[in-house]
């Protein structure tokens, strides 16, 4: 787990153990998480307050966030009609834990949000010590990303399993949408942390997100190592998840 190419949160690359676990094999889609919304009556994907990281920005941030979230916003209560199969986004990790908690109910398995740990393990595919899931190279065949920063206009997230999976079978583990993972971000907790099933630090102000999202175009974030790190009031129309769960 971890880097020595890459930042100093990543650093050192060490071993890991985690217990075996189940992981949906794509992000949480639009269409999956209405089923929720219409059961528990949580609301809707949407732009209500303003996260953190947008209104320390000033008016224009406000307004590139507004004007690009558009055609995220969920008009009625429904999920917009040509974007049932892609990742659910605009979504807190209040959110994201809520979901786990309603599809625990609704299957009576334990269902929670990945671990950092179990995130990458999975993230990696099985080639440990390769930037991506497939090696240390991509393009835009392999992940959803931004290209050309001046494209971000035209861009946005695609289907999910549009792009091939890794090979342990899962989808979009690198780009498309970045995706709530369970701990708190601390910079150097890979110097502490448990060699068996880390859970990252028991309290914090940030959390971590991983995997990049349709909006990077540094490709170094797109890593299976990368840490973003965020207010936990945040969301945005590149932000999603998925889910885990232990194995009968």
């Amino acid at each position: 787990m971890g880097s020595a190419e890459g930042d100093d949160d990543q650093r050192p690359p060490h071993p890991v153990y985690v217990d075996e676990f189940l992981i949906s094999v794509g992000p949480i889609t639009n269409a999956e998480y209405a089923r929720f919304v219409r059961e528990t009556d949580a609301r809707p994907p949407a732009i209500y307050d303003l996260p953190l990281v947008v209104a320390a920005g000033g008016r224009e941030r406000e307004r590139v966030f507004r004007s690009t979230g558009d055609p995220y916003v969920w008009p009625d209560g429904e999920p917009p009609a040509a974007r049932a199969n892609h990742p659910v986004t605009l979504v807190r990790w209040d959110d994201a834990v809520a979901y786990c908690a309603w599809l625990s109910s609704a299957t009576g398995r334990p269902v929670r949000l990945p671990t950092e740990a179990e995130w990458e393990k999975a993230a990696r595919g099985g080639v440990d010590g390769r930037r991506y899931p497939w090696g240390d190279r991509i393009d835009r065949s392999m992940a959803n990303f931004l290209s050309d920063p001046a494209l971000k206009g035209a861009h946005g997230t695609t289907a999910c399993r549009t792009h091939p999976s890794n090979a342990y079978g899962l989808s979009d583990m690198i780009g498309n949408v970045w995706e709530w993972v369970h701990d708190w971000y601390a910079p150097g907790y890979y110097s502490t942390s448990p060699p068996d099933n880390p859970q990252g630090p028991p309290a914090g102000q940030l959390r971590v997100l991983r995997g990049g999202s349709w909006l990077v175009a540094d490709v170094r974030r797109l890593s299976c190592a990368y840490r973003h790190k965020v207010p936990p009031d945040t969301y945005s129309y590149g932000i999603g998840f998925r889910v885990v769960c232990g194995v009968r």
